[in-house]
């Protein structure tokens, strides 16, 4: 006697197969930054500055010379949420239904919750990245400019518009540039994308291997850093910039980063809503960016 099988799908053990979640490159440019707490819609950045006239010292000086300035830059933040509602009933005819959800057809708990949370704050911090650098004002897409808008050509900052690629002779001429006001500071930050950093690397590699040390480069919270050899500047490569040729030579604590608290990326809510029988979250934030003194940014405004 043969076994018939023909009416039968081919057997997938769907229960026993590993569950692995898409946890994505965040960036996190709030790392190198200021961060201002505490902004609900429009704060300034107080600015003071002091221009100091020297005079010939011999006799007695009866005229003031010199001024103090205080100036103002205003840091708008956008309010930001996320809001979704899940059917886990839609799970019980499927093997997430055996694998994710208790016993019972109520279905007021989830097993993968954790997970599901995880995610949440991972993708809405990359995409907070993205509005950083990338938010635009034109045609009314955000509340406020990001950090390509803020570093464009005509926007007040040193323009070194050769500097398309990240080559070291690029990269030279962008630290060549930095004012020398702000040339000693230790938050000089150049950033770029992922994808520059990564030729960057290839670029101090094939030019020298002996002063390359691959143990240089770190990994911290979505950014790749590492110092640029002889110079104090610290060279990133952050998620926000996409696919963008933008880079960014700049003190970095002098970019501020607003919002209203730090804590609401991770302090968002997940409930069961029993009047729509289905689990739910909500995550809201307000965020922002301006820079204190473009006039000490360098960008290759590309």
């Amino acid at each position: 006697m043969a076994l018939d099988v023909s009416a039968l799908a081919d057997f997938n053990n769907q229960t026993a197969g590993k569950m692995i979640p898409k946890i994505v490159y965040t960036g996190n440019t709030a790392e190198y930054t200021s961060v201002q707490e505490g902004i609900k819609y429009l704060e300034p950045l107080n600015l003071f500055e002091v221009d100091l006239y020297v005079q010939e010292g011999y006799g007695c000086a009866t005229t003031p010379s010199g001024s103090a300035t205080f100036t103002q830059r205003n840091l708008q933040v956008c309010g930001r949420q996320s809001f979704d509602s899940l059917c886990l009933k839609d799970l019980d005819t499927k093997y997430l239904g055996i694998t994710s959800l208790d016993a019972g057809s109520y279905n007021t708990t989830w097993k993968l919750a954790e997970t599901y949370s995880e995610l949440i704050v991972n993708q809405m911090k990359k995409k907070n990245d993205q509005f950083i650098w990338n938010a635009t004002t034109a045609g009314a897409v955000d509340c406020a400019d990001g950090l390509l808008e803020l570093t464009e050509a005509g926007s007040g900052v040193v323009e070194v518009a050769a500097a398309t690629t990240p080559t070291l002779t690029n990269i030279d001429l962008m630290i060549a540039a930095i004012p020398t006001d702000v040339a000693d500071r230790d938050d000089l930050t150049l950033f770029m994308s992922v994808s520059y950093f990564r030729q960057y690397v290839a670029n101090l590699r094939t030019a020298n291997n002996y002063y390359f040390d691959p143990n240089a480069i770190s990994n911290r919270g979505g950014v790749l850093d590492m110092v640029y050899p002889f110079q104090n500047v610290r060279v990133v490569g952050t998620a926000g910039l996409g696919a963008s040729t933008r880079m960014v030579l700049a003190p970095a604590k002098q970019i501020v980063i607003g919002t209203d608290l730090v804590s609401d990326v991770d302090n968002f809510a997940l409930w069961y809503d029993i009047n729509t029988d289905s689990l739910r979250h909500r995550l809201s934030m307000k965020l922002g960016v301006q820079i204190a003194y473009p006039s000490f940014v360098v960008s290759n405004v590309a």
